[in-house]
């Protein structure tokens, strides 16, 4: 084994100072980081303003829905995107505007329909949380979808066949 093979099979893929491409699109770091991004920032502004039910939201239905989000839309655009035209083709802000207007209309209607349809006998005392969902899942939604569809475009990008 050669020098320089070694030193490609310790890199694992990663790219070194010299390489000028984006880091590759990877699933569970995109999961991990829309869950932690909004829990820490929504927890932070709920623990300065002193709204506790801002910091219980931040980790439940902000973060997490923030997190079902990129799963299931990065997922997908793993499986299905290169094959679909449209989101390679298309200038690069298209794609994360169609998706993100797609799932914000969706987690919109299920808050809406969560707040408005949670009886009191299912949860009793359920407090102001359904409320919050009519803006915590639409809002989470559109920023996890626009920020994992963007971040997908661009390591796209470096793998479409040069002319």
């Amino acid at each position: 084994m050669t020098k320089m093979e070694a030193d490609n099979r310790m890199g694992q893929g990663r790219s070194s100072a010299g390489d000028s491409g984006p880091t590759p699109f990877t699933l569970w770091r995109e999961v991990l980081v829309a869950y932690l991004a909004p829990a820490l920032m929504a927890g932070a502004g709920g623990v300065v303003g002193g709204q506790p039910d801002l910091v219980v939201a931040a980790c439940t239905s902000i973060a997490g829905t923030s997190a079902i989000v990129a799963a299931l839309v990065g997922g997908r655009l793993r499986r299905v995107g290169v094959r679909r035209t449209w989101l390679t083709s298309t200038p690069r802000v298209v794609p994360p505007l169609v998706l993100a207007t797609a799932v914000t209309a969706l987690a919109a209607l299920v808050g809406w329909f969560v707040a408005g349809h949670v009886p009191e006998r299912i949860i009793p005392h359920h407090g102001s949380w359904p409320d919050r969902l009519r803006l915590d899942l639409p809002l989470s939604a559109a920023l996890a979808t626009t920020i994992v569809t963007w971040r997908w475009r661009g390591a796209m990008r470096d793998r479409r066949p040069t002319a």
